[in-house]
């Protein structure tokens, strides 16, 4: 079933008084298989699984590329960061904590970019994503190329999604804590979730890439958004404070492409059936937690095609609010 029958089927659903109430898990698995881009999908509700299916691609426990929802995690290990006392706060400036990784033809005000403007990819720079994703990656020193940029925005005042930007903030989180990226990812998720973080791409200097790149399992993208689900912890073990996973979920700024609002790593879905938070990632991998339904979904797509806010993403979002939450609200 190609995309167009699946926008039929779903305003088919809309369309009869009630039916959307009535909708189980295996209407969910239904709709999702029409997406012909989808892989997978696994659903856990209150800790307990009610969902999990392939439909193409890998098998649900191999690791997987996470492209972009790898954002979410390092914005996850700054909460740790944060937790630790490694970065003293989200206004300790990039000067302050990590001067030596501002190149000497950085524009003055580099330096007084905030962990808080990195994290929410408000850093004001020059995006790195898109149309320049190539030229960075192709550059000898992607954090100096990523942080030579012009100031296109004063720091602190619009969201310009730019993988640069996260990579620079996994720089300074390698510098606080005198640990590579994929140490802290396995020793400070990786352990205590119990989930498999293979090694990824790094930079010509050897620092693993902020922000792309990752890969996880169905299974740990749940165990992972499980966590936030359940205020940072994991059976008896609090992996982040309470308090970031709270702040994580508040929007700070908004997404230009999306409209979708955007807090300490996660998008955030309003206006909707329900709230809820979304890791996303190109191609369509997604983690979303929502909290009113004690809902965890984890879905992965193929990676090699786009997933556009009005494209396939939309029908992503179609399928959560349309199919997913009414199946949970049963």
């Amino acid at each position: 079933m190609k995309r167009r029958s699946f926008l039929a089927a779903t305003a088919a659903f809309a369309a009869q008084p009630g039916l959307a109430q009535t909708l189980g898990w295996n209407d969910v698995a239904q709709q999702a298989r029409a997406l012909e881009q989808c892989h997978a999908i696994v659903i856990t509700q209150d800790g307990t699984q009610v969902l999990a299916e392939r439909f193409r691609g890998p098998a649900l426990d191999r690791v997987v590329p996470i492209k972009s929802v790898s954002k979410t995690i390092i914005a996850a290990l700054t909460g740790a960061a944060l937790d630790l006392n490694e970065i003293p706060s989200l206004e300790a400036t990039l000067g302050e904590v990590a001067p030596e990784i501002i190149p000497s033809d950085a524009d003055p005000k580099v330096a007084a970019i905030t962990i808080g403007n990195l994290v929410t990819m408000q850093a004001g720079l020059e995006r790195t994503s898109g149309a320049n994703y190539g030229g960075w990656v192709s550059s000898n020193n992607w954090v100096a190329n990523a942080l030579s940029r012009p100031m296109v925005t004063e720091p602190g005042t619009r969201m310009l999604y730019s993988t640069g930007t996260t990579h620079v903030l996994g720089a300074v989180l390698s510098e606080v804590s005198g640990q590579s990226l994929l140490s802290l990812a396995r020793s400070r998720l990786g352990d205590p979730l119990g989930i498999n973080i293979p090694a990824w791409t790094r930079d010509p200097q050897g620092r693993y890439l902020g922000g792309n790149e990752m890969a996880m399992s169905l299974f740990s993208m749940i165990s992972f958004g499980e966590m936030y689900r359940n205020g940072g912890r994991i059976g008896d073990t609090q992996v982040l404070s309470e308090e970031w996973v709270r702040l994580s979920f508040e929007p700070v700024t908004r997404s230009v492409f999306s409209g979708l609002g955007y807090g300490y790593g996660w998008f955030i879905r309003e206006g909707g059936p329900i709230d809820y938070a979304l890791a996303r990632g190109y191609g369509g991998q997604i983690i979303c937690v929502v909290p009113g339904l004690a809902l965890t979904v984890a879905i992965t797509s193929d990676p090699t095609l786009p997933a556009r806010s009005g494209g396939y993403f939309g029908d992503l979002i179609r399928l959560i609010d349309e199919a997913i939450v009414p199946a949970a609200q049963v």
